[in-house]
């Protein structure tokens, strides 16, 4: 990793390549919980990723899907419900769903990569991370390039954000050396921005998106490469071996133990 890779904003700055507790990981089934959170903290990890929706009146909940239906014991529509409904949800049938500000807040050596899930959110996220201060904590990615592009024209480069789905197309497409093709101009103004990061699968649809040509294209614009959600052992090792920046994992025993082996565990 490249002293210029690491500088491009302080979320970055850690000795070593970045251990994600993907949604904290999955223990007892808690994703997105308090609880799943303190056990990732507990051991050792200081990035965590998680998810945020808003509900009707503006709460902002770290929580994965738009409904609660899967993982609690309640049904709706996030966006559909007022916070005092939503709050009644148990994930499990017994741990509550934590709001993004109640995390900050308990976790305050963490930082976070927070996936913006839906437009409503967007807003409070910026208020929140205006009122707290937490610039530095915080790295904000979406599947939706608009969704990125309006929080980082809202924030500005105080903000640090993962490219969208087509600035990851238009580095793939730059990394075979085909420069001038109209989403390289996408991922070029992406970066001018804030995009501090590409977080992606190893593979996609079947197509590797992980390989030299990918990481060199991006530690070239100054941007670290993070890859989700990877629990298998020796495919940690092989990407740590490619030389990526960062996994993602929902299994925080397996990437710390890796991690340990090879003397990169910074906790």
């Amino acid at each position: 990793m490249t002293p210029a890779i690491r500088l491009r904003h302080p979320y970055l700055d850690h000795p070593g390549p970045l251990p994600f507790a993907h949604r904290g990981g999955t223990a007892d089934g808690l994703e997105n919980t308090a609880t799943a959170f303190r056990r990732a903290v507990d051991l050792g990890y200081r990035y965590l990723e998680t998810d945020v929706h808003a509900t009707s009146d503006g709460a902002l909940v770290a929580f994965h899907d738009a409904t609660l239906d899967r993982v609690t014991d309640s049904r709706g529509t996030i966006a559909s419900l007022p916070w005092r409904e939503v709050r009644r949800a148990r994930v499990a049938g017994h741990a509550p769903l934590p709001l993004f500000e109640e995390l900050l807040e308990e976790f305050p050596e963490a930082r976070w990569n927070v996936d913006l899930k839906a437009e409503g959110a967007l807003e409070p996220l910026l208020a929140l991370l205006r009122r707290t201060g937490a610039w530095d904590r915080v790295c904000v990615g979406s599947f939706s390039e608009a969704r990125v592009a309006r929080a980082q024209r809202l924030a500005g480069r105080r903000m640090a954000s993962s490219l969208g789905t087509r600035g990851v197309a238009g580095l793939r497409f730059r990394s075979y050396g085909r420069g001038a093709v109209p989403l390289d101009r996408l991922l070029g103004a992406a970066v001018r921005r804030s995009a501090v990061c590409v977080q992606v699968p190893e593979r996609q649809s079947g197509i590797r998106v992980v390989d030299p040509l990918f990481l060199r294209a991006a530690h070239a614009l100054g941007m670290q490469v993070h890859v989700w959600t990877v629990n298998d052992a020796s495919r940690m090792r092989a990407l740590l071996d490619l030389g990526v920046d960062g996994i993602m994992t929902d299994d925080l025993e397996t990437l710390r133990t890796v991690l340990i082996e090879r003397g990169r565990w910074v906790s």
